[in-house]
C-alpha cells in the first residue's frame, strides 16, 4: 500500500507545480492555494525542502541576490510531479468515496438530527 503523502509536502510541490519559486513565494503560494487552511512556518519549509531535495522530488533552481540576500529557487522535478499526481488521484478517490456517501445518506433523510436520534 502506497504511503500517503504528508500535507506540506503537498502543498510545497503543488506550489511549485506551476513555476519555480524560493522559500517565502513557496508559503505565500501554499497560503493561497489552501485557501489559508495551511501556514508553513520557515523552519518546516526548508527542512521539508531539503528532505525533498534529497528524495528527488525537488532540485534547485537557482540562487539569485535581492537586496543583498540569497534567495534560493527551487523546481519539482519529474518525479515530484509523478508524486504529486499519484497522491492527486488518491485524494480525488477518497473525495468521491466521501461525496458518495454523503449522498446516500441525504438519500436516507439522515441529517444531524435524525443521527443523533439513531444513535440514542
Amino acid at each position: 500500500m502506497a504511503t500517503t503523502m504528508r500535507e506540506p509536502t503537498f502543498w510545497i510541490l503543488t506550489a511549485l507545480a506551476s513555476q519555480p519559486r524560493y522559500g517565502y513565494s513557496v508559503m505565500q503560494q501554499v497560503a493561497q492555494l489552501s485557501g489559508g487552511a495551511v501556514t508553513l512556518q520557515a523552519g518546516t519549509l526548508y527542512a521539508a525542502l531539503d528532505r525533498l531535495t534529497a528524495e528527488g522530488l525537488v532540485e534547485l533552481d537557482r540562487d539569485e541576490i535581492v537586496d543583498g540576500r540569497t534567495r534560493r529557487y527551487y523546481r519539482l522535478t519529474s518525479d515530484g510531479a509523478e508524486a504529486l499526481g499519484v497522491e492527486t488521484e488518491r485524494l480525488r478517490r477518497s473525495l468521491e468515496a466521501a461525496t458518495s456517501q454523503l449522498a446516500a445518506r441525504q438519500r436516507f433523510g439522515l441529517g444531524p438530527a435524525a443521527a443523533l436520534r439513531a444513535a440514542w
